[in-house]
Formats: C-alpha cells, sequence, structure tokens
C-alpha cells in the first residue's frame, strides 16, 4: 500500500529530487520506500514562498479555511487504511493503534474547521473612571504571519496535525520538517492539502534532517517556532531569536494509585499496562513512575506484573500484537542500559528486560534507585518502575521530585486528594482516575519545568498563533 516514493511539498506543490532518503520498515528492518529530500535552495524557496503568501493567508476568509480543514478530514477518513497502513510500517506502530491515530487525525482537523471560524475578540469596558467617558475598547485577533514546525517520530500523524490544522485555522502560512526517521505520513498530509485551494506558499513539507533544519529554527522571518521532542528544544530556543517559541519535551509521567482503590483494581491495572505500554512506551506522556499506596502495593504488583506478562509483542503488522519494536535499535539499547543501571543499583526487575534488535521486553521494576536514569529521565520504551508510598503528602512529593512536569494521573475516590494532586503537582496537568496518558485534542495540553513551555491543543495553537489587535474608539 506505500508508494515507491514520495515528493516532498513546497509552496504547495509536490517535488522530486536527485537525493532520496530511505524510510524503514521498522519492525523488518528492510526498506519500505523513499522519500525526495530538498537542498538548501529549496528551503529558502519555501520560507520566501511562506513569507508571501501572509497576505492571502490573511485574506483566505474563515468559511475558506474551515473548509480546507473539512475537506482534509473527509479525504483523511477516505484514506484511512492506507495512513493506518503507512504509520505501522514507518513508525512499528500497532496496525490497531495506528488506526487509532488516524481517528486522532481526522478529529483533530474537524475541531480545527470548528474553531476556524470562532478566532473572536472581545468588547472591552474603557470607562473605568469620569474622564474615560465615551471611550471603548475592542480587539481582534489576526494571524501571526509564517510559522515552522518541527515534529517527532512517535506521533507523526497526530502531533503533525497539531500544528498544521490549528495553522490553517488561524491563517497562517507553514513549513513543516516532520521527523527523518517517519515522514511519510505527513507528505500524505501535504499530498491532501495540495487538493485545495490555500493560497499558493501557504505550506510546504520539507524532508529535512536535523542539520539542515537551522533555517526553520533562526530564520527571523518566521514568527513562531512549534517544536516538539527532545531536550535539545531548549537550544533550538536559544537560537530562535525574537520569534515565540512553544516546546513540548517529554516527562516522565507518575500515576498515584491511593489507598481507597481496591475494590478498582481491575480497571486501574487494565489503565496502567495500557498507559505504561502502548506504542512501547514511546510516548511524552507514559506513565514511567507507579506509586501505590503500601496496602495495595503487593497486590497490585502481583496482578500488574501477570497482566504486563501477557502482553503479546512482536509483528505490528499483525492485529493481536500489542507492543512492537522501538523506533530503532540505539534507542532499545539505550534503555536496556538504563535497566542495567538501575539493576546494580539495587533495583529488581520483576518483568521483562530482555532485548532482541529493536524488540525491548515490557519491563516492571522496583526498589529503582532516586538517582537512576530510569528514574530521573524520560524513558521513551516499554518501561515502568513501581514503588509504595505511606502518606498523601509523601507521594505528592515524590512525584515532584522531577526535572520534569507534563502530566501526572491519580487514581482516588477522595475528592480532597484529587484536589490537592490538581493544586500541589508541578505538572502541566492532572487526569484524575485515569492514567496521565489521556489526551483529547481539544484540550490545553503541555509542561513545566523540563518539559516545555506553552500549550498544544487547537484552540491554544489557534492563539499562539494569532496575536491582539486593539481599536480603542471615543465618542464624539
Amino acid at each position: 500500500m506505500l508508494a515507491k516514493s514520495y515528493p516532498y511539498y513546497l509552496a504547495n506543490q509536490p517535488q522530486t529530487s536527485k537525493e532520496m532518503m530511505d524510510v524503514l520498515d521498522k519492525y523488518s528492518g528492510k526498506v519500505a520506500t523513499r522519500v525526495a529530500v530538498p537542498d538548501a535552495k529549496a528551503t529558502e524557496k519555501a520560507i520566501a514562498a511562506a513569507v508571501k503568501a501572509t497576505g492571502p493567508m490573511r485574506e483566505f476568509k474563515p468559511w475558506a479555511r474551515q473548509q480546507v480543514l473539512q475537506h482534509c478530514a473527509q479525504r483523511f477518513a477516505e484514506r484511512r487504511e492506507e495512513l493506518a497502513y503507512a504509520l505501522c510500517v514507518e513508525a512499528g506502530k500497532p496496525i490497531k493503534d495506528s488506526d487509532g491515530e488516524v481517528t486522532r487525525l481526522i478529529e483533530t482537523f474537524r475541531i480545527a474547521a470548528e474553531e476556524a471560524v470562532r478566532v473572536n475578540g472581545e468588547t472591552i469596558n474603557l470607562e473605568l473612571a469620569k474622564r474615560l467617558d465615551g471611550y471603548h475598547g475592542y480587539t481582534k485577533r489576526v494571524p501571526l504571519g509564517p510559522v515552522s514546525f518541527i515534529t517527532p517520530f512517535n506521533f507523526p500523524l497526530n502531533l503533525v496535525a497539531h500544528k498544521v490544522a490549528p495553522a490553517i485555522a488561524a491563517g497562517c502560512p507553514f513549513v513543516l520538517k516532520p521527523a527523518e526517521r517517519t515522514p511519510i505520513g505527513a507528505l500524505i498530509i501535504g499530498e491532501v492539502l495540495a487538493e485545495t485551494d490555500l493560497p499558493k506558499g501557504a505550506f510546504s513539507v520539507l524532508t529535512l534532517d536535523g542539520k539542515h533544519a537551522n533555517p526553520l529554527v533562526e530564520d527571523p522571518r518566521f514568527k513562531l517556532l512549534s517544536f516538539t521532542g527532545s531536550q535539545i528544544g531548549w537550544d533550538l530556543k536559544t537560537r530562535a531569536g525574537h520569534k515565540k517559541v512553544t516546546l513540548e519535551l517529554g516527562g516522565n509521567a507518575a500515576c498515584i494509585v491511593d489507598a481507597d482503590q481496591e475494590p478498582h483494581l481491575d480497571r486501574v491495572i487494565d489503565r496502567l499496562v495500557f498507559g505504561a505500554f502502548y506504542q512501547s512506551g514511546q510516548s511524552c506522556i507514559s506513565v514511567q513512575r507507579i506509586y501505590v499506596h503500601e496496602s495495595l502495593y503487593d497486590e497490585l504488583k502481583k496482578r500488574l506484573v501477570a497482566a504486563v506478562k501477557k502482553l503479546k509483542a512482536g509483528d505490528p503488522k499483525k492485529k493481536d500484537t500489542f507492543l512492537g519494536p522501538m523506533i530503532d535499535e540505539a534507542a532499545a539499547e539505550r534503555l536496556e542500559g538504563w535497566i542495567e543501571e538501575a539493576r546494580k543499583g539495587g533495583g529488581k526487575i520483576l518483568c521483562g528486560g530482555k532485548r532482541k534488535g529493536a524488540m525491548l521486553e515490557a519491563t516492571l521494576m522496583e526498589n529503582v534507585p532516586t538517582s537512576a536514569k530510569a528514574h530521573r529521565q524520560e524513558a521513551f520504551g516499554p518501561f515502568a518502575l513501581l514503588a509504595p508510598f505511606k502518606s498523601f503528602d509523601k507521594v505528592v512529593a515524590m512525584v515532584n521530585d522531577s526535572d520534569y512536569g507534563l502530566q501526572a494521573g491519580i487514581f482516588t475516590d477522595s475528592l480532597a486528594h484529587a484536589m490537592r494532586a490538581w493544586n500541589e503537582l508541578e505538572q502541566g496537568g492532572v487526569v484524575v482516575n485515569d492514567v496521565p496518558s489521556f489526551r483529547v485534542d481539544n484540550m490545553p495540553y503541555g509542561g513545566l519545568k523540563l518539559s516545555g513551555i506553552g500549550r498544544e491543543g487547537v484552540r491554544c495553537a489557534i492563539e499562539d498563533m494569532t496575536e491582539i489587535r486593539l481599536m480603542v474608539m471615543r465618542e464624539l
């Protein structure tokens, strides 16, 4: 179902090139297809085209932007099987999960279509004193201008959608660099966008490697850089100049299981398995640290280990596969090393821990030192650790003992504990009675500390890509 090769997109048009890049089937390791690679001249042309499209995109009416987004959602639905298969191959994501990501791609574009006609301003009361009688204030939101996007490999459809769809809704031309290991989904999105009547230059999708993406970060003609990825984002921020920057840089998400959860352990365990091992743990909000009240610890550990051992690993193209490969063997080797470091530091492997190529077993550990990489850094793989806690004060401190703060989860029947978690956990979001891996595409999403700055979610992204213009009027 994959084409033999894919073009990149420059100013709305497909482009071929002499230089081609292999895209590997992440399970077999074989070349699945090839994509055209732009040169430096093409990158400059893409930026210049986006600048030139600033006026036409600003004049492209909200209803027209909405129609473009609705067309995309419809075409993605029509091409669902193709998109899911491409994702399964290029990312190694199990086919059921790949189909689920296509659903989120469609939903994100539909949400953006609704928001495209709601980019509103407000009326401001300025009559705050007698000297201000007759003064009125009004604001409207206008497109920021050309924006640049850099996206990671782990959600190569939906994380692209979370940048592209709001840009269209806001009226901003954009240049996108998808992850070089998973570019196919972004190029299919570009193919669908090319079917629309977006103004010329409204979008470019450039299959650049990191070394050649500097202009997307440093060029002052861009008004915003939106980056999702690793801690390299902080370096990009320092090089971005005066443009706005939003960063989503991962986490090591914690989940609390409170003392009152004994009646709900079946559901808690089911959600913990999903949260920790869905798409081989390669999610910024994958469950990495599980804190369980000491009264439930032994029982939950026994049942969770049994559930994890039942997970089927293997070929992601098979419908009953839950655990596919990590993105490459180097990533699996890195996490295998972290697991061994934690074991040597006194940690105990409860299940898993073995690797074959890019396949790493679903791994649970306990007694992991808080200084170990597997505890302090982002595992980004099929790994989670367990630890007991005695008091709620203690577990709040345990969760906050992290350099990251993206999302946390808490299973509790206590409203007081839920509110304390919301108030005291140093996280961008707290999910009550579910895992921190939960996300809906219209909600504000983003983190604190090393997890980044700014918020994703369609409406938040539109706000970032627009600026407020004020008008003050005095009655004559």
